[in-house]
């Protein structure tokens, strides 16, 4: 009965090809059994994560090779038509390059994501997976040329033909690749990072979040504002959480009335301001208090101080402004606003009584 022939081939290949292909399987089932109860916990308690990274990429690739060793010696013991036996080594080739740059490409991820994230700080994460991407595709791009190439496919023609649809893939995408580029330059430059306040294009806001297509920024009314990430590139930011300290410019005008001596005084409290109040600099260079001109209602003083870094500018403005006021007034110093102050002749007052009679 084993002699009895099947396509050419008799039971007793036939059984001999399915156990090959049985024992292959069960080998893989006690290779897995091996290490998920032997190497795994034994790689686990090293300090080395190179054994793990290795372990890792080696693990799946390997039973996937011992699988096609098996079926590909199971194949080949049996009486076949060559244009059969052609199609499966061809496909046995590009398999098995095919699993050597699934190696590869596990291999780059698992040390791009252990190493990369050890040496970089939370903004600099948000582009790795950028990256693991470009060189997963890559390398698989080049494991498949190779498995092409091996098996006699004309490379340089395959190119040429994909390179039309290339270019016009190119400039369908050219706002995504522009985004992903802009991304990378935010990441990497650091013009800014997250949590910061920032003008672009006159506007300004909270940066909330860096991603691969765009940056998100937080207005002060709440609202949040999205750019392409090309388009931040190329504008000018202005980084104002970055400033040491805020310059608060203040025009004061006094009265008419005021004299030399008021005046000097005026420009002593204002000097003396940043000493009393909290968050503001009290460095001699950092406060400016002139007398800069005579305009038609006022006696103008420009008044420059510096808020700093820590302190809340809304506030501490409101402080200085308080402060001002209250000096003011104490020392009998008033503030101008607009008067208009008319001159009349003594005969064209008389005239005026006289009509009024």
């Amino acid at each position: 009965m084993l002699e009895r022939e099947i396509w050419g081939n008799t039971l007793e290949d036939w059984g001999i090809s399915i156990l090959i292909i049985l024992g292959t399987i069960v080998l893989m089932k006690l290779i897995s059994f091996f290490s998920r109860k032997v190497l795994n916990p034994f790689i686990t308690r090293t300090n080395n994560r190179l054994d793990d990274i290795i372990y890792y990429s080696l693990e799946s690739p390997v039973k996937l090779a011992i699988m096609l060793l098996g079926i590909w010696i199971a194949i080949h013991r049996l009486v076949s038509p060559d244009s059969f036996v052609k199609v499966i080594d061809n496909a046995y080739k590009i398999l098995i390059i095919l699993d050597i740059t699934w190696i590869f490409a596990r291999l780059s991820s698992s040390l791009l994501q252990i190493y990369w994230g050890r040496q970089s700080d939370g903004q600099n994460n948000k582009m790795m997976p950028i990256i693991r991407r470009t060189i997963l595709v890559i390398v698989w791009i080049i494991g498949l040329v190779m498995a092409l190439s091996n098996i006699g496919v004309n490379i340089g023609a395959l190119l040429g033909t994909l390179g039309i649809g290339g270019i016009a893939f190119a400039l369908a995408a050219q706002d995504t690749v522009k985004n992903v580029f802009g991304a990378f330059t935010i990441l990497t430059d650091k013009p800014f990072n997250i949590g910061d306040t920032i003008r672009v294009d006159n506007i300004e806001g909270t940066v909330i979040d860096v991603g691969v297509r765009s940056t998100k920024i937080m207005d002060y009314n709440k609202r949040i504002i999205t750019f392409p990430n090309y388009k931040v590139t190329d504008a000018s930011i202005i980084n104002i959480s970055s400033e040491p300290m805020r310059r608060v410019v203040l025009k004061l005008g006094l009265t008419y009335n005021t004299t030399s001596e008021k005046m000097k005084e005026a420009l002593n409290i204002l000097k003396a301001i940043p000493k009393r109040i909290e968050n503001v600099s009290s460095k001699p260079s950092d406060t400016t208090a002139v007398f800069t001109e005579y305009t038609d209602s006022a006696l103008n003083i420009m008044y420059i101080y510096f808020i700093e870094k820590q302190g809340d500018i809304l506030m501490v403005t409101s402080n200085v402004n308080m402060e001002i006021l209250d000096s003011f007034n104490k020392a009998g110093i008033d503030f101008a606003f607009p008067t208009r102050t008319i001159y009349v002749e003594k005969d064209e007052l008389a005239d005026l009584a006289k009509e009024k009679k």
